[in-house]
């Protein structure tokens, strides 16, 4: 054989294990999108879940607002942090301003163990500044209660 032959099946050689190891590493890079796609549709339909979830939790709320099953603060609160998650656009929040309005009326007031550490004159005062914040607040908020039902954010 000549060294010209010899050389062309080196050469040939060459190429088949380079051809190989390219094939090689083209399936892993299209395993590896396979798997990034699955993810990203997998986090996608969590996300949707979630937020679904978060929606009818802003649902039952609303209708307790109404139906006079919690104060008005708390379910303006709870709202306003539910409307926060979903990260709403500042049009959203203009519409159910109430439940923002009263919530920040009322963020001065502890809550939690907070609340249950303060002694009874504070809480009966605290109490007090509660009651007429709500009821200087109370046709907004169940008006955008009354509104935000049905809707889907």
């Amino acid at each position: 054989m000549s060294t010209l032959t010899i050389l062309s099946i080196v050469a040939v050689a060459i190429i088949l294990v380079l051809a190989v190891v390219a094939a090689y590493y083209v399936y892993q890079v299209r395993q590896l999108r396979q798997e990034q796609k699955k993810k990203s549709e997998e986090l996608k339909k969590q996300g949707e879940e979630q937020r679904e979830r978060i929606n009818r939790s802003i649902q039952i709320i609303a209708q307790g607002i109404i139906d006079d099953q919690l104060t008005l603060t708390e379910g303006a609160i709870r709202i306003k942090v539910l409307l926060d998650g979903l990260a709403v656009d500042t049009e959203i929040q203009e519409s159910y301003a109430a439940f923002y309005h009263l919530a920040a009326a009322t963020d001065h007031i502890p809550i939690l163990e907070s609340w249950k550490s303060l002694p009874t004159k504070k809480k009966l005062e605290f109490d007090s500044q509660r009651t007429k914040l709500e009821s200087d607040h109370r046709e907004f908020v169940i008006d955008a209660a009354q509104r935000i039902l049905g809707q889907r954010f």
